[in-house]
């Protein structure tokens, strides 16, 4: 593969490579960690104190299912975000859109911080926080994608691509770390006026992480797979409109191969804090401690899982893991219901693991799927669209379940539900562990012989 960047008249050297390599993997980690930082924030506070603040005339069940609402409108926007910055992904380059996103994403979420309450001014608090969150998913939409290719294909050889790929992976729990962690902090700091203005600190700050995201990636280069399409006048003027009518199947399979990975991670990270508090009567901080937990232990789950992909194959590490989440749901719930703190402990600990044997292969699974110059594109709307059948709603259907049949278990049957779904998807989606992503899949996209 050439790594020839724009602007550059020869080749770089293994060397400068290498070094843009480490470079692009460290731009894209921190870039996708403070992004789901200002994510998970929301959907942390969501269950924490939202229903309270924006919904306070609702009996408690409505008004968590009224703050879950708006939670889920974020997970709509993300296929939006993946529309827009997938075309310009594929038509100016994945750094240049990675800056827009990291920029959108943090200006909502510190203006999060500055949303009055019903209190203050009624509905309408719940219309801006609607707005805002509605903005923080387009921007989530459009950054998976890039991080994703930014890491990927600076990678030289096949071999480990599978683990550079999983580096920006490792943003989402080092993202839930840093969220948990923070409210951790305003909470001890706050106390009993975490309530009133405690939970407004974590948004705030989110200001800092974006300055120094934005430093580290202005720092890049351009992935040399980018510049070769580039120098070959191979950018599509319509990306977004070519990859749906020639590679709709990829899109489909691997929107549903995330159902067993995204819906419960939602349970676990989201939901657990209104259903543990207000069911279980577990505190607020015992709660933050334990996912700050599960997301230490995922630091180094997801690395793993994505390295082992590069050595037995992206389906069957990604297939493992379906299997393992249909039978885990039950021993969570088994778990939260014995009464013993201990357990619960535990339960939510080792409740990332299954999510990660899926989600460290992940990343690279999908986005060899789809020819390069249609592959911001191609990997940002299948991976996004799940969050419309997946992400968004799994907390709503949990409340809803709960609700109705008053028992955890009824959960679990509906995260088994998503591991039959995400099983049968990815037997159906091609498995590229040793193809060159520099590569135009011309054969198998328009019929047409690759150039040489």
């Amino acid at each position: 593969m050439s790594s020839l960047a724009p602007g550059r008249e020869a080749p770089l050297t293994a060397v400068d490579a290498a070094r843009q390599l480490r470079r692009a993997v460290i731009a894209s980690t921190v870039g996708t960690t403070i992004e789901w930082y200002d994510f998970f924030l929301y959907s942390i506070v969501t269950g924490l104190v939202f229903a309270k603040l924006f919904f306070p005339k609702s009996d408690p069940l409505t008004g968590t299912l009224e703050a879950f609402a708006i939670y889920a409108v974020g997970f709509i926007a993300r296929p939006v975000g993946a529309a827009i910055f997938g075309h310009y992904g594929d038509r100016i380059g994945r750094k240049s859109t990675l800056i827009a996103t990291l920029m959108l994403m943090g200006v909502a979420t510190f203006a999060v911080a500055f949303v009055p309450t019903y209190e203050s001014i009624g509905i309408w608090g719940a219309v801006l926080l609607t707005v805002l969150r509605f903005i923080q998913g387009v921007g989530v939409g459009g950054e998976w994608g890039g991080s994703v290719l930014l890491s990927m294909e600076w990678t030289r050889t096949n071999a480990h691509r599978g683990f550079a790929a999983s580096w920006p992976q490792f943003g989402v729990p080092a993202g839930l770390f840093l969220a948990n962690l923070v409210v951790l902090a305003s909470s001890a700091l706050s106390g009993s006026a975490f309530l009133s203005w405690g939970w407004r600190i974590p948004f705030a700050l989110s200001i800092v992480l974006v300055a120094i995201g934005l430093y580290i990636r202005l720092r890049i280069l351009e992935t040399p797979v980018f510049a070769r399409l580039q120098r070959e006048k191979r950018i599509e003027r319509t990306p977004m409109l070519e990859v749906i009518k020639r590679q709709p199947k990829e899109i489909i399979l691997s929107a549903f191969a995330r159902m067993a990975e995204q819906a419960p991670f939602y349970i676990f990270t989201a939901f657990i804090f209104s259903y543990a508090t207000g069911q279980l009567h577990v505190t607020r901080n015992f709660l933050l401690a334990a996912v700050l937990c599960a997301a230490f232990v995922s630091f180094f789950s997801i690395p793993v899982f994505g390295h082992m992909s590069d050595r037995i194959g992206r389906r069957r590490m990604y297939l493992a893991g379906a299997i393992v989440t249909f039978f885990f749901g039950f021993a969570y719930f088994g778990m939260l219901h014995s009464g013993s703190m201990a357990w619960i402990f535990i339960a939510v600990i080792l409740s990332l693991v299954p999510h990660d044997m899926m989600y460290g292969p992940q990343a690279a699974l999908i986005a060899e799927a789809f020819t390069p110059r249609l592959r911001y594109s191609g990997a940002s709307l299948g991976y996004q669209l799940a969050s419309i059948i997946a992400g968004g709603p799994a907390p709503l259907i949990a409340a809803a379940l709960f609700a109705h049949y008053h028992s955890g278990y009824a959960i679990a049957w509906y995260i088994a539900a998503c591991a039959v779904l995400s099983f049968v998807a990815t037997l159906l989606l091609p498995d590229y562990t040793n193809r060159d992503v520099s590569q135009e899949y011309d054969q198998r996209v328009t019929g047409a012989a690759a150039p040489a």
